[in-house]
């Protein structure tokens, strides 16, 4: 499944302070997964600062950003990475990013649609199915209801894909 697509980490929210630092909005298991990488955006940003806000984000400096304008221009910038230098997962985990845009398939072989997103409302993650119809229709990320998946598509067992 790995590939060199971006992987969207986070989001700069807007400046910090003076000096050029940004705030971030995490789309990651927080300040420790930013932390193995130092270059983001194909090398277009140099994180050289990271700590944790206290607030679930980060505040970052960038050797690239050296005042406040140049931190503020950055607001609504995803920092990415390539899939490929994501760490490799263990038997039954996967990325977000892997399963998007996947091909939804039936245990009984019945053409679902694509994942096209991936929630969790607390209970786990739950991805959305949009029919070649347009109809779309959730299911939850678990064993009994997605029995397999690989980089071509996810398997989803009949009784939990929603009819069309």
């Amino acid at each position: 499944m790995a590939s060199d697509k971006p992987v969207t980490l986070a989001a700069v929210a807007g400046a910090h302070g003076v000096t050029g630092d940004v705030r971030l909005k995490l789309f990651s298991e927080g300040v420790e997964s930013l932390q193995r990488f130092r270059a983001f955006n194909d090398s277009a940003l140099t994180l050289t600062k990271l700590r944790d806000d206290g607030k679930g984000g980060a505040i970052a400096r960038f050797a690239e950003v050296t005042d406040r304008n140049a931190a503020e221009a950055l607001r609504g910038t995803t920092l990415t990475v390539p899939r490929s230098a994501l760490p490799p997962l263990g038997e039954g985990e996967y990325y977000h990013a892997d399963l998007l845009g996947l091909a939804a398939v039936s245990t009984t072989g019945e053409d679902l649609g694509e994942v096209i997103a991936i929630d969790n409302f607390g209970a786990g993650d739950v991805l959305e199915i949009k029919r070649p119809t347009g109809k779309r229709f959730m299911v939850p990320m678990r064993i009994e209801s997605v029995p397999e998946w690989n980089e071509t598509r996810i398997i989803i067992t009949a009784e939990f894909a929603e009819p069309d």
